[in-house]
């Protein structure tokens, strides 16, 4: 396969930095809410448990699907949409729940866009094979 041809590589990368990132918040945030092991019953510690498992929880699916796609032929810009958005979406995301528990516009956002990707990729799929 040709470099220039490995889009879903590019992408997951990508999202492999960014539940990196989202990890080494998670330890952050334990040595500095001094929890060990859970949340600790700590607002701080909840979300950044939860941003980091949204997003391993949303992106294996994600690139999956756009890995099919990719095999399938799919049009090279529309894999970079499918892509990009889903990086969009989970920034979104994290952007959101960084901000407060409760329901915020990037979360709400980033959450919309993830389950409208994965219903889009997975109906794509389905178009290419059936």
């Amino acid at each position: 396969m040709d470099k220039l041809e490995m889009i879903t590589a590019l992408y997951a990368a990508i999202c492999g930095l960014l539940l990196v990132f989202m990890a080494v918040r998670v330890s952050y945030t334990r040595g500095k809410q001094k929890v060990d092991l859970g949340d600790g019953g700590k607002e701080a510690m909840l979300r950044a448990i939860r941003i980091h498992g949204n997003a391993a929880e949303y992106i294996p699916i994600s690139l999956i699907l756009l890995f099919f796609l990719e095999m399938q032929g799919s049009a090279h810009w529309w894999l970079h949409v499918c892509g990009i958005t889903l990086v969009i979406s989970r920034l979104l995301h994290m952007q959101g729940l960084m901000q407060a528990p409760t329901l915020t516009p990037g979360r709400l956002a980033g959450t919309g866009i993830g389950w409208a990707l994965i219903v889009v990729m997975s109906l794509d799929n389905l178009f290419h094979i059936l």
